[in-house]
């Protein structure tokens, strides 16, 4: 009789046990994992840091500026302009490296 009654203890114990903290999971806002098994909970519960890396860089007034933007358009196409009359502008269609390599 009593091995009977301590097996009757230990089984109110663990349920009172698993009670207490199936209670204090909600409380808290804990996840509870009596298995043990790897959940992402912990890498999901982390903070976002996009707006953290935002922030460490400055604001670009050169994006939202049309006459800088047209500056830099400008220069780029001088460039190649440049390029061009000195024979080192990108070739025409067609005729590029690969297509030297297969008529050789």
């Amino acid at each position: 009789m009593s091995g009977n009654l301590r097996s009757m203890k230990n089984v109110l114990a663990d349920a009172a046990l698993k009670g207490v903290e199936l209670a204090r999971a909600q409380i808290f806002g804990h996840v509870l994992n009596p298995t043990g098994q790897r959940s992402p909970h912990k890498i999901l519960r982390k903070k976002l840091i996009g707006e953290k890396v935002a922030s460490w860089y400055p604001y670009d007034i050169k994006k939202d500026d049309p006459l800088i933007m047209a500056r830099q358009e400008q220069e780029r196409l001088n460039k190649l302009e440049m390029l061009k009359r000195r024979g080192k502008g990108p070739p025409k269609k067609g005729q590029g490296k690969r297509a030297k390599k297969s008529g050789k």
